[in-house]
C-alpha cells in the first residue's frame, strides 16, 4: 500500500503528461477539422467528468461510462469492424 503522503509525488507527473498528450490531440483535431468526429466529442464529454465534482472519487467509471454505449438492447449485428474507443449512435 504506499503511503498517501507519496500520492502526488509518484503519479503527478505521469498524469500531467498525459493530460497534455490530450490536450495535443485535441489541438490536432481542431486545426484539421476533426472536432466533430465522435470520438472527440465523446473524449471532451468525458473530460468534462473529470473536473465533476459530483463524480468525485468515481471519476474513473464516470469517464468510461461517458465513452460507452448506453443503451441495453443487444444489436442483431455488429456495425462496425474494429472497436472505436467510443460510442457513435446508430444513424439507422
Amino acid at each position: 500500500m504506499p503511503n498517501p503522503e507519496d500520492i502526488v509525488d509518484r503519479g503527478f507527473l505521469e498524469a500531467r503528461g498525459k493530460l497534455l498528450e490530450v490536450a495535443a490531440f485535441l489541438d490536432r483535431a481542431e486545426r484539421y477539422g476533426r472536432a466533430d468526429d465522435y470520438r472527440v466529442v465523446a473524449l471532451k464529454k468525458a473530460l468534462a467528468t473529470l473536473s465533476d465534482s459530483a463524480s468525485a472519487s468515481q471519476r474513473a467509471d464516470a469517464f468510461l461510462r461517458a465513452m460507452s454505449d448506453p443503451t441495453e438492447q443487444p444489436l442483431d449485428r455488429a456495425t462496425t469492424g474494429p472497436a472505436a474507443g467510443a460510442w457513435q449512435q446508430s444513424t439507422e
